[in-house]
């Protein structure tokens, strides 16, 4: 039986290689939850819609307290996943559904709980999607932590809304409520062209709101690719196993290996629902779709055992706003270990700060480091 009163408090996030073992709710969450009450009181069934609720705070709050059919969009696998396992633990588990960000989203909405994303560009697509396809009468309640929300988080949705309204502080966090929408559109993917080392023609980069780094080439990236460029990756042509952009954000490294090596396919996988639309447009913009195989993913789950050749990562080192000291990267270096063939090599650029070279011995095997410069290093490790 569902409890007498959900606590988000109780909710925990899904142990998976980013984020295992951290409280998924806090102050804002239950802020939008009371601020929205009202207009969630008397919203129909199916037209309350949640998105960016990390691991399910919002959401099943909103279910217990009568909510139904609810729709549901979170970038990140583990946030699917964690809701899931949440909901069942509650005995919620049939008051939602998940599905991307788009029209099937928001369609007839007269409700919609979001977090605030960290991007201006996520908000933007995600108001004029709202913008578009919502209810006349729909509200947007868009609340945070105090300290990652700017006045330009207001000035996004007055693109797409004629009123933005303000809540009163409380513990640390705020809301905005936003009505009246105008000028709605669905989202585009973003793009820019650079000069990549040891590619004759510039590399588009594509981009969604909310995918790392936009439409740039991130510095690590690039001295990753500088590194991949002198070593002649072309090498791996006619070499057996799979060759994989793990944590592929925009798809910038998968898109590279495929332009320099025209004979190889490339698996690129990421947990973010913008990154891989992302790395799509982003392959197809580069003409190497066909040569580049996308996978929404946490880690490699979806790969065998000793499979890969090679494996090139830039791991993240931040859950979501926050900066774990450690624990991010070595579930990813554990996959890559696992996946490795014996001989094969993952490839990984890193803040040297981070001191990550004993965890690649201990998760990968030898490692060796390939370049350092001011703020970076790159290391190769070999599959024993």
């Amino acid at each position: 039986m569902p409890p007498t009163s959900y606590t988000p408090d109780a909710l925990r996030r899904w142990p998976d290689v980013e984020s295992p073992g951290l409280l998924a709710s806090d102050a804002a969450d239950r802020l939008i939850l009371d601020e929205s009450a009202d207009a969630r009181r008397t919203a129909a069934e199916g037209t309350i819609v949640t998105i960016g609720d990390e691991y399910g705070a919002l959401t099943l709050g909103a279910t217990d307290a009568g909510g139904s059919g609810i729709r549901v969009h979170q970038d990140s696998l583990s946030g699917e996943r964690a809701l899931e396992a949440n909901a069942r633990a509650a005995g919620l588990e049939h008051g939602f559904c998940s599905l991307p960000l788009d029209e099937s989203l928001v369609t007839g909405a007269h409700v919609v709980l979001l977090r605030l994303p960290r991007a201006l560009d996520a908000l933007d697509d995600i108001a004029g999607l709202v913008a578009a396809h919502a209810h006349p009468d729909v509200v947007v309640f868009a609340g945070g932590r105090i300290k990652h929300m700017t006045p330009a988080m207001n000035e996004v949705l007055r693109r797409s809304f004629g009123t933005v309204d303000v809540s009163h502080a409380r513990q640390k966090s705020r809301v905005l409520i936003a009505r009246a929408p105008h000028d709605g559109r669905d989202p585009q993917a973003r793009s820019a062209r650079h000069d990549a080392p040891g590619l004759s023609a510039p590399l588009t980069v594509c981009a969604f709101g909310g995918a790392f780094a936009g439409t740039g080439i991130d510095i690590g990236t690039r001295f990753l690719l500088e590194q991949l460029a002198a070593a002649d990756v072309s090498a791996l042509e006619g070499a057996s196993g799979d060759v994989i952009d793990l944590a592929c954000g925009t798809g910038v490294v998968a898109t590279w290996l495929a332009l320099r090596s025209p004979a190889i396919s490339v698996i690129a996988t990421d947990r973010s629902a913008a990154a891989v639309a992302s790395v799509r447009a982003t392959v197809a913009a580069n003409g190497v779709a066909d040569r580049v195989q996308v996978a929404r993913a946490l880690g490699l789950e979806s790969r065998p055992d000793a499979s890969a050749r090679l494996i090139a990562l830039n791991p993240p080192f931040h859950v979501g706003t926050a900066v774990p000291m450690s624990g991010v990267a070595d579930p990813l270096f554990a996959e890559a270990g696992r996946v490795l063939a014996p001989g094969g090599e993952l490839w990984a650029v890193w803040n040297s700060s981070l001191q990550y070279r004993p965890a690649l011995e201990r998760l990968v095997g030898p490692t060796r480091q390939a370049a350092r410069n001011a703020k970076f290093t790159v290391t190769v490790s070999t599959r024993r």
